[in-house]
């Protein structure tokens, strides 16, 4: 009987290797820079020479640079490669951060802030592609609630690094922090991350396009993209106000102001464990509901004490931890029912969604920077934010109803 040689098999493609601790560093970079500016915000404005309202544009248009990148970093990575289009991102991350860092103006900084966040959202929005390109729907999931637990450390951590930076060296060494971040971000992108993408797409733009004008005109959609909006990002209001509250208005310290942030992030930290513990046990629709009336009671709570300028600062930190606990709790809950609405378009409602979330950001921060008393003018925000959501929230409930 003759010999046959066997023919080899081809073997199966194996998928590149990317650490995880790499992702989360590209991920929060974007954040970070946000977060990490609020506490130089008053040295800032005295050095240039500009009012609140105009230093808290530097946070609110940074806040819609992120919502911008996520509808566009997408579709580009997938067109392009997730590699190339996350290096270019990531080198205007850093040639925006020297220009603010050099700016003498301020409406210099607001035009350089605004392209750091362009550049910062591409490892905020590819981080997580690579993610899903590496891994199963299951074990994706898992990797990504680990990342974003990391990745929470971020704004906790940001606001006394950015204090201890602004009292030691000045709030120009932030931006210069920033931009080295971002050349060590390139460098690891360049030698340690390979192309994770299954190669270049069409990026059908009618398709795109045509799922988002199912979500638009989806009811349900809308009051849960709306509603997580006004619950959630609308605490960035306080978060660029703060500055101003504590030490203009309670004549604190500069460095202490990051500490105050830090609990309140630590407050989302709880609500996120809480929301955890939660899911499983109580109906979604009723826990978000609920999780935005605590916030309701905190923001109006915060309101009470600044129109009877009864400040103090166990007061707002104590208002406004109750509230981040609320946050903590509507975020998961709201952006789960938001994907969840159409199972066809979960990429373009997460990406929608998003954008959504960080608009609404970006307005309730460049309202609260509206008048000359910063604690009253957040607290409105803050208070009406919290009925909207919470209005937005039975819209998105009625059609499941009936």
């Amino acid at each position: 009987m003759p010999y046959h040689r066997a023919r080899p098999m081809s073997q199966p493609t194996l998928p590149p290797t990317v650490p995880l601790w790499l992702l989360t560093l590209l991920t929060f970079s974007g954040t970070l820079a946000m977060h990490i500016f609020v506490p130089a915000l008053p040295q800032a404005a005295a050095d240039l020479g500009a009012g609140i309202g105009a230093m808290q544009m530097t946070v609110s248009l940074y806040i819609f640079g992120l919502a911008v990148g996520q509808l566009i970093y997408g579709p580009i990575s997938d067109r392009f490669g997730r590699r190339p289009t996350l290096m270019a991102g990531l080198t205007i991350y850093v040639v925006a951060g020297l220009a603010a860092a050099l700016s003498t103006g301020v409406n210099a900084l607001i035009a350089a802030r605004l392209f750091q966040a362009l550049g910062g959202c591409a490892g905020l929005v590819l981080g997580r592609a690579i993610v899903r390109d590496l891994a199963a729907p299951g074990e994706a999931a898992r990797r990504i609630a680990l990342m974003n637990l990391m990745t929470t450390l971020g704004p906790g951590l940001a606001p006394m690094v950015g204090g201890a930076l602004t009292t030691t060296l000045g709030w120009r060494s932030i931006l210069f922090f920033l931009s080295l971040l971002g050349v060590v971000n390139f460098l690891l992108t360049w030698r340690l991350l390979p192309e994770t993408s299954q190669g270049a797409s069409t990026t059908d733009l009618r398709s795109l396009s045509r799922h988002y004008r199912q979500l638009l005109t989806s009811p349900s959609f809308l009051g849960y993209a709306i509603g997580g909006g006004f619950a959630t990002t609308s605490m960035f209001a306080f978060i660029a106000s703060a500055p101003f509250v504590f030490t203009h208005q309670l004549n604190r310290p500069t460095q202490e102001v990051g500490i105050y942030l830090g609990i309140l992030i630590a407050g989302v930290w709880l609500g996120s464990m809480l929301a955890s513990y939660l899911i499983p046990r109580r109906p979604i629709a009723q826990l978000l509901v609920q999780s935005n009336l605590a916030s309701v009671v905190a923001g109006f709570g915060f309101l009470a004490f600044a129109w009877t300028d009864q400040l103090s600062v166990v007061a707002v930190v104590g208002c406004l931890f109750v509230y981040s606990v609320g946050v903590g709790v509507a975020a998961p809950t709201a952006l789960g029912q938001a994907i969840s609405v159409n199972p066809q378009v979960i990429g373009s409602a997460s990406g929608l969604y998003g954008f959504t979330q960080m608009t609404i950001g970006a307005v309730c921060t460049a309202v609260a920077g509206l008048g000359d008393n910063p604690a009253l003018s957040t607290a409105i925000v803050l208070a009406a934010a919290c009925v909207l959501a919470q209005g937005a929230f039975w819209i998105a409930q009625r059609p499941r109803r009936r």
